[in-house]
């Protein structure tokens, strides 16, 4: 008598050859290399090097960038269906993009005097962090945490503490407003303009981490910022389009 089939809920993963999951486990062992990268950050604030800190900053942001794009090409999830890239991924982007830019706030002195401020993004950005639906395919829902370009911008241009304090509060209520930012490098809409563009921008601020207190670095960000005008303009056009396509569907 045939042995009876093996139901499709209990049938194993398939196997992939040794190089397919050293390739898999390399992809997770970038990702993590933003915790040493974070380390050293920390560090760096320890000992109030501004100039190391924004390095690392960036760093991190490199790897961020980059790692999705690598995942998806060696289809990870596939590979080592037992190890969950992205809760890696929201511990490294947690401690990068949130945490050591709220501990930046006091230890390099960009809000005198309000330091008490740095928690209110610590709390709004885990609540972002756990929502199921804090991403779409194409976009983050909510003020994405970007506290880390956020907070460098307020080191280098150096507003008034009140101004730079209403800018974290303000960011820090849109985390709760579901508005749909792109995620740049899977959102259709534009895509071309919008990967080139950041990495224009990515480069342009490369001599504004590694020595942000010279002369010439508030006048390099201040340019930056057409690029971010340009990331809030197409993200608000998008957030419109999936409205609109929403509001279709429903109907």
């Amino acid at each position: 008598m045939d042995a009876p089939a093996t139901p499709t809920s209990e049938r194993r993963p398939p196997k992939f050859r040794a190089r397919r999951r050293a390739a898999a486990w390399g992809v997770h062992l970038y990702t993590a290399m933003g915790l040493p990268v974070a380390f050293l950050a920390a560090i760096a604030l320890a000992r109030s090097d501004a100039s190391t800190f924004w390095a690392c900053s960036w760093l991190a942001c490199a790897i961020d960038a980059t790692d999705g794009m690598l995942a998806r090409r060696v289809r990870v999830r596939e590979v080592i269906p037992s190890f969950d890239g992205r809760k890696l991924d929201d511990i490294v982007d947690y401690l990068t993009f949130v945490f050591l830019p709220m501990l930046a706030l006091p230890a390099l002195k960009i809000v005198p005097g309000l330091e008490w401020v740095s928690v209110i993004p610590l709390i709004a950005s885990a609540y972002g962090f756990c929502q199921d639906r804090a991403k779409t395919q194409e976009s983050f829902v909510g003020f994405p945490s970007y506290w880390n370009i956020i907070v460098l911008y307020l080191y280098v241009l150096k507003p008034p503490a009140a101004v730079a304090a209403g800018i974290l509060l303000v960011l820090s209520v849109l985390v709760f407003v579901p508005i749909h930012y792109i995620y740049p490098t899977k959102a259709k809409m534009w895509k071309p303009v919008t990967v080139i563009g950041g990495v224009a921008w990515a480069l342009a601020l490369v001599p504004v981490c590694v020595a942000p207190d010279a002369p010439w670095a508030p006048t390099i960000a201040a340019w930056s910022l057409l690029y971010l005008a340009y990331y809030l303009v197409a993200s608000l056009v998008h957030h419109y389009r999936h409205a609109r396509h929403q509001s279709a569907v429903t109907d």
